[in-house]
């Protein structure tokens, strides 16, 4: 229910699939990354007392995107940092994926809604550099190695 891509030793994404529940809170990224992803199952009446986040300093020098599959079906290709094609996924409604390193590319196979988060402010094509997506006919799709 919870699926890491790791190439070579970068974490390049954590799928987390809709039908994935624990009791608790579980982070699923290292504390070194820049946008956490974590999850939460509490019971009735549990309280997470009010608060305000202090301002702490931090230094972003790469952006991190979670993407909240809303409705459809999209496949995700991974690359590595060369731009080199790794492997592809199928996200479905209710799938989180939180992408860390490497590349990526999304080809929508149903009409779909999509949810990103990523840290910001947002500088435009700098933040970007784009290369040509994979044949279709190259398309190796893992399933949930779990």
């Amino acid at each position: 229910m919870v699926e890491k891509l790791i190439h070579g030793n970068k974490l390049l994404s954590v799928i987390i699939r809709s039908g994935f529940s624990k009791e608790g809170i579980e982070f699923f990224t290292p504390d070194e990354f820049s946008q956490q992803l974590a999850y939460m199952k509490r019971p009735k009446n549990y309280v997470i007392p009010p608060h305000v986040h202090n301002q702490v300093s931090r230094e972003v020098v790469y952006t991190k995107e979670t993407i909240f599959v809303k409705s459809g079906k999209v496949r995700i290709d991974y690359y590595d940092d060369d731009k080199q094609y790794i492997e592809s996924r199928i996200l479905l409604p209710g799938d989180v994926v939180l992408l860390g390193y490497g590349g990526h590319g999304f080809e929508m196979i149903e009409e779909s809604e999509m949810i990103e988060v990523k840290q910001g402010p947002y500088v435009g094509e700098k933040d970007k550099t784009r290369f040509p997506h994979i044949a279709s006919s190259r398309v190796k799709i893992v399933f949930d190695k779990g």
